[in-house]
């Protein structure tokens, strides 16, 4: 029996920013890499957690896909038509099928906006037919996320950044769009408000049926809302696999340092083991290395990783990582 079709797929997707100098007569002097060849597929109703630093391109990957950045080269396809390329109208009608959560509440949202304006303008933008009944509509998102009614006529200022983020989500859903990718939804918020935001994403992914890219720099919380995870180092994957399975094996000596990052709750647990210290810095996508952009830090290197760009490894039929010695410390 063949497998599904993929829902989103992405064909090396590459997104690279030209880098010039001079002022009068200005030259291409190189490019940051930040989307260096990526390619992945997911399921519909499948939610994929993207982790990595800060600077690792988790975020241009996320704007590549839903056409905010254009590509320099690649392909990605959703139910099975192509968005690279897709200008004006085509891209207004093709962006009911997806949209974004911005990571800052504050800044996602326009503050001379209320509330129902906000959702109004979403709404009628991409389905105008519907608003004969907007006042339904909108009440109903505010239910979907958690807002009493009478928020609609309240602007942005007057809510707390918990209460922000559900409106930004309920904006989100207004198009009822079938992808969604949250751009690290819950970083900018109180660890108290944080659980409660992921709480009603899960809970949103499991009664739309969404498929969901969720982006983040914490394991711990990719975790819990994931199928799947993806670790992202230096615009190029490392590593893929379920999520219990990468959280508690991962392969990639990068993903061991993520994993061994997150704090464990338990004190005494927490003083005994092991963690993993990565040596320097992250090299700069403007010039990365040459072979494994991870080896000036990796404590497993060998002369070979500083040559060969490492391809994927399959571990297993459901994960895979690319490093050239898995098989000896996997």
């Amino acid at each position: 029996m063949d497998a599904p079709a993929a829902f989103l797929e992405l064909e090396n997707l590459r997104t690279h920013f030209p880098v010039e100098k001079g002022i009068l007569f200005k030259r291409r002097v190189g490019a940051v890499r930040a989307v260096d060849g990526v390619s992945l597929s997911l399921q519909r109703g499948e939610v994929l957690g993207l982790v990595g630093e800060s600077g690792c391109g988790k975020s241009t990957l996320g704007r590549t896909i839903l056409q905010l950045i254009p590509p320099t080269a690649g392909r990605v396809l959703l139910a099975g038509r192509e968005l690279t390329g897709l200008q004006g109208e085509a891209l207004r009608t093709a962006r009911t099928d997806f949209q974004m959560i911005f990571q800052d509440p504050y800044a996602s949202l326009n503050p001379r906006l209320t509330v129902y304006d906000t959702l109004a303008e979403a709404i009628t933008t991409h389905a105008p037919e519907a608003s004969v009944d907007l006042p339904a509509k909108v009440a109903a998102l505010l239910q979907k996320v958690g807002l009493p009614g009478n928020a609609v006529r309240k602007y942005p200022h007057e809510f707390s950044g918990g209460q922000r983020q559900r409106i930004a989500i309920a904006r989100a859903l207004a198009v009822e769009p079938k992808l969604i990718i949250a751009d690290e939804p819950v970083s900018a918020l109180d660890v108290s408000i944080q659980a409660q935001i992921l709480n009603l994403i899960a809970r949103l992914v499991r009664e739309m049926q969404l498929t969901m890219i969720f982006i983040s720099h914490d394991l711990s919380v990719v975790k819990h809302i994931s199928d799947r995870i993806a670790v992202m180092y230096l615009g190029k994957l490392v590593e893929i696999g379920p999520a219990t399975e990468v959280f508690e094996r991962p392969l990639h000596p990068y993903a061991k340092a993520l994993v061994s990052a997150v704090p464990v709750p338990d004190p005494v647990r927490e003083r005994q083991r092991r963690r993993l210290v990565l040596e320097g810095d992250p090299p700069s996508p403007l010039n990365p290395p040459s072979g494994c952009a991870f080896h000036p830090r990796c404590a497993h290197r060998i002369d070979a990783c500083r040559e060969e760009i490492p391809g994927w490894v399959e571990w297993n039929e459901h994960r895979r990582a690319t490093c050239l010695r898995l098989r000896e410390i996997g």
